[in-house]
């Protein structure tokens, strides 16, 4: 084999990070080229196998599952280039989110907001619909400029909004199934330092002046506690020029980002598992383990949460006026019913944006996510939570776990047909379909 060439794995046995998915796969490739990439897809449409692109295996459908060709892109890693003047940096698909915002930080800019991992690579997390929180801010597809993709035929084709604009549209959250996207330019700003208030506050008072609270900080979320009333809340904002950076001591970041938030709960979640009706008492416990704390940091330092405990996840997108709705909801179910839930419950909020398969596409949206450790199983507790959902037109997130399939989101998103079209034109023998896009976009 060429020393440049693909590297080729047979017969491999996969799953995704948090364990909810699996396959055996016909043929795993490692390109480190865009040739490389469209060489694989000639030789997967010679033998009729399917293709799907992996990052990191962080989301928890089955988006990026298959049976055939698994594209590995870790090697297409790394800034190809930064437009200071058009505030612009074009970057491999394959690159983490972490290895980016170092990065960038190294040129001095950053990405505009955050979700709260970062072991995504930015083609998965801007495929499947990754977002921060903050009103004023959209998620990150919306964010991009220009990409690269390389089609089903082994064809590149660059798409912007002037340059094939309604592939663009599509492919900006493409869900995989357009093409390979070997390139994105994204939207950066000059790098920013965030100050950040947390601090644990009663559930009922979060929710009276949440509308205040959403609108006067540049980003803010915060975390139920089930089978409590307490919260705990996250305050980020920009900080005025000249600001010095006051990080979190080493000691403070020990204890409440490693010991407590992941030794502690890794801990505390087996038991959990094990003895189910401590969960009420743990949750009592942890909700009051994390007191407040303020720090000013850089900004991807600030929106990053280490994650080392494992989880299945699901999360819908309502119109920003359902959360307390929503949320009273779940709260009523869990009350009355005999689950017990470990983990939290996370709310956040976003700018409305006009990527066709956003769930913020063309409205003001908050986020209301629940999860269970990884060893437990999704329950009622997660069917009860998709029909909360449902019923106040939640749109699921892409990566996360829910049920819905074509007939219920082409009534949820305004452009989904025209994805379809796109999705035709581009990949009529659907060379990137795998069972979870034939439930969600249909055969």
């Amino acid at each position: 084999m060429a020393e440049n060439a693909t590297r080729v794995v047979r017969s491999v046995d996969w799953s995704n990070w948090a364990g909810t998915e699996s396959t055996k796969l016909a043929r795993v490739a490692t390109p480190r080229s865009e040739a490389e990439v469209a060489d694989e897809l000639r030789r997967a449409a010679a033998r009729d196998l399917r293709v799907k692109a992996i990052g990191a295996g962080h989301s928890f459908t089955g988006v990026a599952v298959t049976d055939g060709v698994q594209l590995r892109l870790g090697a297409l890693s790394g800034i190809t280039s930064i437009d200071a003047t058009r505030g612009e940096a074009t970057v491999r698909a394959g690159t983490p989110l972490h290895v980016l915002n170092e990065e960038l930080a190294a040129f001095g800019y950053a990405m505009p907001n955050l979700g709260d991992i970062d072991r995504q690579s930015i083609a998965g997390a801007t495929g499947t619909g990754t977002h921060g929180t903050g009103l004023r801010l959209t998620g990150l597809s919306a964010g991009i400029r220009g990409l690269r993709l390389v089609l089903a035929d082994g064809s590149v084709v660059d798409c912007s909004p002037r340059r094939e604009p309604e592939l663009f549209q599509a492919a900006r959250l493409g869900l995989g199934a357009l093409g390979i996207v070997t390139e994105i330019t994204l939207a950066v700003v000059p790098a920013f330092l965030l100050h950040a208030v947390e601090k644990p506050e009663p559930l009922l008072e979060v929710l009276e002046h949440l509308d205040v609270v959403a609108e006067t900080n540049d980003h803010f979320e915060f975390y139920w506690f089930p089978h409590t009333d307490r919260t705990q809340t996250k305050r980020n904002n920009r900080v005025p020029a000249g600001t010095s950076a006051k990080p979190l001591p080493a000691w403070r970041e020990r204890l409440d980002d490693d010991l407590l938030s992941n030794r502690f709960f890794e801990l505390t979640n087996r038991v959990a598992t094990r003895m189910p009706r401590t969960t009420r008492g743990i949750n009592a416990v942890a909700s009051r383990a994390l007191s407040e704390r303020q720090y000013t940091d850089w900004s991807y330092k600030v929106f990053v949460t280490p994650r080392d405990v494992r989880f299945m996840e699901s999360e819908w997108a309502f119109p920003r006026s359902a959360l307390a709705d929503v949320l009273l909801e779940l709260r009523q179910w869990v009350d009355t019913h005999d689950e017990h839930i470990s983990f939290p419950v996370e709310c956040r909020v976003a700018a409305a944006d006009d990527v066709w398969l956003s769930t913020a596409h063309e409205r003001e949206s908050c986020y209301v996510a629940i999860h269970k450790y990884h060893r437990q199983e999704p329950g009622a507790y997660f069917a009860a939570f998709e029909a909360i959902a449902v019923n106040h037109g939640g749109r699921p997130h892409w990566g996360k776990m829910h049920t819905r399939d074509a007939a219920y989101l082409s009534g949820v998103y305004p452009r989904f047909e025209d994805f379809l079209a796109v999705r035709d034109r581009v990949d009529p023998k659907r060379r990137f379909a795998n069972p979870y896009l034939e439930r969600v976009l249909g055969s």
